[in-house]
């Protein structure tokens, strides 16, 4: 009998399929008497008990053609129990009845009614799995036997699952033929840009890439992972059936790589070779003096011997280190010092892609594990190998950003020591080899060594190849030098984070270090909340993507900046139309200075032209260093018509430092003081990044005795945010941006003034 598969124009199957999260509430396209038909099926099949759930087959097709074909049937019955014991005392018989007679016997039987199944559907709702007493109340009261209505519920949940697994199929299945017709877009828009003037191909492929496109190419791959994951999932635990729990968990914990490998170029066992000859040169790079490491009697750092690495390690014959175009920098540095933080936590840290975004603020604006290889063993995860995506910042949209892929390896290499090695893989699929060549990583990362006291002895090594890019003149010399995105920046990062975070958990603060703060919680809290705005300062800063920066001229002849965004429901920032304006300049003075004169609460009205030359009165001082210019202050500032609460954080390092502020809500601080939650506190933040310029000198005169160099003139990023309007749907205006323009002119005036500087 054909079957008819179309659905009627008030059939609810339609809207059933066509939801995009199954639940058991959306069982009810079989709640009415004529639609409850299309139930049917479910009363005259039978499965054992132990084929529910099973994961597909033969039979379960079959059980899904008789149940569609029920749908478009007449009125329902269902088979008595009468029949069941016909059909048993007739078992012994068979072989002496006819062929006819077998045939008429079994088809002998009665479909549920429609008040039958409607009761069976109410129950079921409530729970697909009731128990023996309500089977047995159940069947009294619609007159079928015990084992009926239990069959009748097993076939109901095979039936569900059967169909939830079907559309998660469908589902996934759309959303990876999405992900690859976006992905074809794409790499047509790439391999189509040319030069609008002569015609020709362009050299840099992300030439005519918006930065919308951009973000596509990064979920692209993730989305396409995952999908894939999930997909190799599905195929191997429908090949397999049903497996016992232990197999189920273990199954979770294997590696995509155990099902395909569509993800590389190159096989599991070729990314297990790589990664362990990296980990070897790492160790070697982290260990070795002279002549490999030659020390600057200038400058006091360390400096790559070129040569002799390359004789070491044997670049040009190495897969990993292949032949670049001579448009490539090679930059190669080393770090050593003392870390607070345990040893088990710095490396959940580096095997966590948001923890290692936050350690590392100034320089990590991106980062996502694209793939897990490898879990690792051990409450550390030793031997734990990740694909890794990270987005690399300088806290100025002058310097361009640079992203990288990764391969990261954690090994343990003894009691006391393990090792973290990041290397970039050439053979790595299509949609994301542009990047590669923009920027790789030889290997690099740390070793870390676990001291007394929750201290760690860090070794940092970072050796990156990078194609040549324009670089403003002001950040030549830091960026070709490689002090820019070098290990000293990395490890000095490190340590003011972790050295952060043992002030924040601290319990036995001295009174001088929490000024103003009765409560621990108090003190928490404010923490929590200057380190939030920090955060939010270095992620509007950078030349990341995620901005678009428009050049404005400026009346005093600096290069203004500025990018604008919408806030629609992020509780951490006013809701509305912000602008951000960012200036870079040079200062010819030393940044140790620069840096205690703008956080210095007592000169805050010498700059700063919101203060209206009003006094400034300190309310709390928070020490989160051993540094004294590590510290979170609240200070009144105080003019004649109000007075403004402003929250500070001050940060310095080894390498650089910043001064961060912005006024806050006078009641809703007072309520952070006590120790109340600050996530609901919104925050605009404003403030200066200051950087060495790089330009080390001589000494003057020759000695014996040490002498430290002449110290230069300090880059300066100033940045101001402001809420030009608190509705998101405004546009953005001339004056709001003349406005911005003219705060970051004055304010630079301003510092000049005070710390005698000529203009120009």
């Amino acid at each position: 009998m054909g079957v008819d598969m179309s659905n009627p124009p008030n059939s609810h199957t339609k809207d059933f399929f066509a939801s995009p999260a199954l639940s058991l509430s959306l069982a009810g396209i079989f709640r009415d008497g004529g639609a409850g038909a299309a139930a049917a099926a479910a009363g005259s099949m039978e499965v054992e008990e132990g084929d529910e759930g099973s994961g597909g087959g033969g039979r379960r097709d079959e059980y899904q053609r008789a149940e569609i074909s029920s749908e478009n049937s007449g009125p329902t019955r269902s088979r008595s129990e009468d029949d069941f014991d016909r059909e048993d005392h007739n078992e012994g018989d068979e072989d002496h009845g006819d062929d006819k007679n077998k045939k008429k016997k079994r088809k002998k039987y009665h479909r549920h009614t429609a008040e039958q199944i409607r009761e069976m559907e109410a129950l079921f709702k409530e729970s697909p799995h009731p128990d023996e007493k309500q089977r047995q109340q159940l069947s009294k009261q619609l007159g079928l036997a015990p084992r009926q209505v239990k069959f009748w519920f097993q076939n109901r949940r095979t039936q569900i699952k059967a169909i939830q697994e079907r559309h998660e199929n469908s589902v996934l299945k759309s959303e990876l033929d999405k992900l690859r017709e976006e992905n074809k877009i794409m790499r047509e828009t790439i391999n189509k840009a040319c030069c609008p003037n002569c015609g020709s191909g362009t050299t840099t492929r992300d030439a005519c890439i918006t930065p919308e496109e951009q973000e596509l190419r990064i979920e692209n791959a993730k989305l396409k992972a995952e999908v894939e994951r999930l997909r190799a999932g599905i195929g191997k635990q429908q090949a397999a059936g049903a497996a016992s729990c232990s197999a189920g968990n273990e199954q979770e914990n294997r590696s995509s790589l155990d099902f395909y490998t569509g993800i590389f170029g190159v096989d599991k066992s070729r990314i297990t070779e790589i990664v362990n000859e990296a980990m070897e040169e790492l160790k070697k790079m982290a260990s070795a003096g002279h002549p490999l490491w030659v020390r600057s009697l200038e400058t006091g750092r360390e400096i790559l011997n070129y040569d002799v690495y390359m004789k070491e390690f044997s670049v040009e014959n190495s897969p990993v280190n292949i032949k670049r175009p001579v448009m490539t920098s090679i930059e190669a540095s080393r770090d050593t010092g003392l870390v607070f933080v345990d040893l088990s936590k710095l490396i959940q840290c580096f095997l966590d892609g948001n923890q290692w975004k936050e350690m590392f603020p100034c320089l990590v604006s991106k980062a996502a594990i694209v793939d897990t290889i490898c879990h690792g063993e051990g409450p550390n995860r030793n031997g734990a190998v990740q694909l890794m995506f990270a987005e690399l910042q300088m806290l100025t949209p002058m310097v361009p950003t640079r992203e990288v892929y990764f391969v990261r390896y954690c090994k343990e290499l003894s009691s006391e020591q393990w090792a973290i090695v990041d290397v970039s893989i050439d053979k790595v699929e299509e949609n994301i080899d542009a990047s590669l060549v923009k920027c790789r990583k030889r290997p690099s990362g740390c070793i870390i060594e676990d001291k007394s006291n929750g201290h760690c002895k860090v070794t940092w090594v970072e050796h990156l190849e990078c194609q040549k890019s324009n670089v403003h003149t002001m950040y030549r010399t830091i960026v070709n030098n490689g002090l820019a995105f070098g290990a000293r920046h990395w490890l000095a990062t490190l340590q003011l984070e972790c050295e952060r975070l043992v002030f924040f958990m601290a319990t036995n603060v001295p009174t001088k270090d929490s000024i103003g703060v009765a409560t621990l919680a108090g003190r928490k809290s404010i923490l929590k909340l200057a380190q939030r705005m920090t955060w939010s300062f270095c992620h509007a800063l950078g030349a990341s993507s995620y901005h678009t920066w428009n050049k404005v001229s400026s009346k005093t002849g600096e290069d203004v900046r500025v990018s604008s965004r919408k806030n629609l429901n992020d509780p951490g920032e006013p809701v509305g139309v912000i602008v951000c304006a960012v200036s870079s300049v040079w200062l010819p003075v030393c940044p140790h200075l620069l840096f205690d004169f703008l956080r210095d609460e007592a000169r805050h009205s010498e700059w700063d032209m919101m203060s209206n030359g009003g006094p400034v009165q300190s309310i709390a001082n928070l020490a989160k260093g051993q540094d004294r210019g590590n510290a979170v202050t609240i200070q009144n500032i105080k003019s004649k018509e109000n007075s403004l609460w402003v929250l500070q954080d001050s940060s310095i390092n080894a390498y650089e430092s910043m001064v961060v502020y912005a006024p806050v809500d006078i009641t809703g601080m007072q309520s952070v003081i006590t120790g109340c939650d600050s996530s609901s506190i919104a925050i605009l933040p404003s403030g200066f990044s200051i950087l060495p310029d790089g330009l080390e000198s001589r000494p003057l005169v020759i000695t014996s005795r040490p002498e430290k160099s002449n110290e230069g003139g300090s880059l300066l990023t100033i940045a101001f945010q402001i809420l030009t309007n608190t509705s998101p749907n405004a546009k953005l205006t001339m004056e709001s941006v003349e406005s911005v323009n003219t705060l970051i002119s004055c304010t630079l005036r301003n510092i000049r003034t005070s710390l005698q500087i000529e203009d120009g």
